[in-house]
């Protein structure tokens, strides 16, 4: 099994909106995916709550059967079509990918 995990740390605005919004609607278009990526075998999408200088704003942990799944999900075109709108609303991201 592959867990990958992203974190963001979002722009004051973006998109014209603030970065509250941005966090909303950036997990309403990542959840939108569970389901409808072959070898996806969990999602979620979370907000940070603590604030600090070493926070991120939103993560996403999500779970695959196999590298080859993991790939598949990046390419992806539903995937593909909301990196524009996360990437710029996006500050900084860090990524983790690791096998179990």
């Amino acid at each position: 099994m592959i867990k990958h995990i992203v974190m963001w740390r979002l722009k004051d605005v973006a998109h014209g909106n603030d970065s509250q919004t941005n966090a909303t609607l950036i997990k309403e278009k990542l959840t939108a995916l569970r389901g409808r990526i072959p070898g996806m075998e969990a999602l979620e999408v979370g907000f940070d709550f603590s604030r600090t200088d070493s926070s991120c704003d939103v993560v996403l942990y999500s779970e695959f059967i196999d590298r080859k799944a993991l790939q598949a999900y990046q390419e992806n075109p539903e995937h593909e079509a909301l990196k524009p709108f996360i990437g710029m609303a996006t500050l900084e991201r860090r990524i983790a990918d690791y096998e179990v």
